[in-house]
């Protein structure tokens, strides 16, 4: 009886979907009041220019490049969000039909998206 119990996995906790939950809100707030780059190459010019506020990497990243944006947060001083979902979820959030793998913001407009929980 105890074998079969360990084939059944609980359903995602409240509190992890309700934090997908709000930074979708939040993401689909900057799409449409503030300003973001969508991509790796427009991610790392922001990043270059000193003109980004916030990175979102998607969980499906792969390693070099995530490195790399890591890295160039790290010296311009800024803060790297790992979402959740894969590139296509972060695409939907973002509210277009196509993959993103990064999302760089640099004018979250009314969303509150770059302050410290």
């Amino acid at each position: 009886i105890v074998s079969s119990l360990n084939k059944f996995t609980m359903a995602p906790n409240k509190k992890a979907k309700r934090a997908v939950e709000g930074i979708n809100s939040r993401l689909q707030l900057v799409m449409k009041s503030g300003k973001a780059d969508l991509g790796y190459k427009t991610t790392l010019k922001s990043l270059r220019n000193q003109k980004s506020k916030l990175i979102i990497l998607s969980s499906n990243t792969p390693p070099l490049r995530k490195s790399e944006i890591e890295y160039y947060a790290m010296l311009a001083r800024v803060d790297v969000i790992q979402y959740s979902g894969s590139n296509v979820e972060l695409g939907t959030a973002c509210g277009k039909y196509f993959r993103v793998g990064s999302v760089s913001v640099t004018d979250a407009g009314d969303s509150d998206i770059t302050k410290k929980d």
